[in-house]
């Protein structure tokens, strides 16, 4: 079992953005979802608490009755070292659409390969092509 795990909160989106993100990755799966039922404090169907892995790394989630004054910064993001071009250029396509590209997919003086983008959902992801 790993030490940490990231936690992500979304305002009824949580399940739409597991199934989009583990789409993405290879090993990737949602391994726990449970629900709110009726009368429960959560709209009913929407995500209680879930776990889903991202390349064997586990991730959890929640979908907020609450309505909060902060949603996700790129202060915080998800680093991906991606294995090929491929990987990196199909990643960074997906999870810009509809997002926002903090920096664009391209070479760096800290990187041949690296960008960083804002999905549809707030998170932000760093998405660096590691040396072959």
């Amino acid at each position: 079992m790993q030490k940490f795990t990231t936690f992500l909160m979304f305002t009824g989106q949580a399940e739409e953005a597991m199934r989009f993100y583990i789409s993405l990755f290879k090993r990737s799966e949602i391994t726990n979802i449970s629900r709110y039922g009726a009368n429960e404090t959560g709209a009913e169907g929407t995500v209680q608490l879930a776990t889903f892995t991202l390349n064997g790394q586990e991730f959890m989630c929640i979908d907020s009755n609450v309505q909060h004054a902060f949603t996700f910064t790129p202060a915080i993001s998800i680093y991906v070292r991606c294995e090929s071009e491929e990987e990196i250029n199909r990643v960074f396509a997906e999870l810009s659409q509809g997002g926002q590209i903090l920096m664009e997919l391209g070479s760096y003086p800290f990187s041949a390969r690296f960008g960083w983008v804002a999905d549809k959902f707030g998170v932000t992801w760093q998405l660096n092509l590691e040396s072959q």
